[in-house]
């Protein structure tokens, strides 16, 4: 792709260099959902074996992905996210956001959604799905965690937008998430007893969650998603709010080999959703015991 001369200061210009084309979007957007060999790029994507080498060579060509040996005979690579790849997931992310508003939706700004639509379908489609392997986020208890617990038979996941936030302008089904916490920390003792662990996710950064489980005594994980790694990807849904990509409340119930067994979405009645995890875990739970 040429450029014209006054485009080689423009950053916008020199990132359309890299995303400007529909396959590489693509391309990022499977690695990103954890599909970095080869064969498995070109099933998720419907894409010639010509045409995505092609792609994938222009990619590691712009430092954004990077080739990592895992057979030697016959010789075959991974295609990995470098530190500049990386700092493109909050792009994907908003550009999904966009998409799933602008595009896939009415344009309203709302941190629900209906029962009939894309994200609907996205989360849903995540049952019988293994979250990403190898994927830790920086938790509460001051260190990077993984998103299920090795030593729980079932872990639930609940992402919710944040909490003490002012969110300045109406957003249907953003309130609720100090609630939410409250609820999941009440019914704890009866997740540990069934062996079910619980973490919740949001996109703040680790600090003020942490100030939030002090203050309000959470005994399980908070992860921050900042990064928007989770985000990009499951494909969860979001929306912007008080200046940061927010994600969407729903819950997810995960085994012990991070295959997701339920999801829950959209999350309107919280204390119904906080129950229904449970009784869901529960459930799980007792019948992997009797097996």
């Amino acid at each position: 792709m040429r450029m014209h001369n006054a485009d080689e200061t423009c950053g916008i210009a020199q990132a359309a260099m890299v995303l400007g084309d529909w396959w590489n979007v693509l391309v990022l957007r499977e690695i990103a959902r954890g599909h970095v060999r080869f064969d498995a790029l070109a099933a998720g994507i419907g894409l010639s074996r010509k045409v995505l080498t092609e792609r994938l060579g222009r990619l590691v060509a712009h430092g954004v992905l990077q080739r990592s040996l895992y057979q030697r005979r016959p010789v075959r690579y991974e295609y990995l996210l470098t530190d500049a790849g990386s700092a493109l997931l909050p792009l994907l992310v908003a550009m999904q956001d966009w998409g799933d508003r602008w595009m896939l939706g009415d344009g309203s700004l709302t941190a629900t959604a209906g029962e009939d639509g894309a994200e609907h379908a996205r989360v849903h489609a995540l049952v019988g799905t293994r979250l990403p392997d190898g994927l830790e986020l920086p938790g509460t208890q001051g260190a990077n965690l993984p998103l299920t617990s090795p030593d729980a038979a079932a872990t639930v996941l609940f992402t919710y937008p944040g909490t003490g936030i002012d969110w300045v302008e109406s957003i249907p089904g953003a309130p609720g998430c100090t609630l939410e916490n409250r609820l999941f920390r009440d019914a704890w003792p009866d997740f540990r007893r069934a062996g079910v662990d619980v973490r919740g996710i949001s996109t703040q950064l680790t600090p003020a969650q942490a100030e939030f489980a002090r203050t309000e005594e959470i005994p399980y994980a908070l992860l921050s998603d900042a990064r928007h790694q989770l985000a990009a990807a499951l494909r969860l849904p979001t929306f912007r709010g008080a200046g940061r990509l927010r994600l969407k409340r729903l819950i997810l119930v995960a085994d012990a080999e991070r295959t997701v067994r339920h999801a829950l979405f959209p999350v309107t009645d919280i204390p119904h959703g906080v129950e229904e995890s449970l009784r869901l875990a529960e459930e799980y739970a007792r019948g992997r015991r009797s097996s």
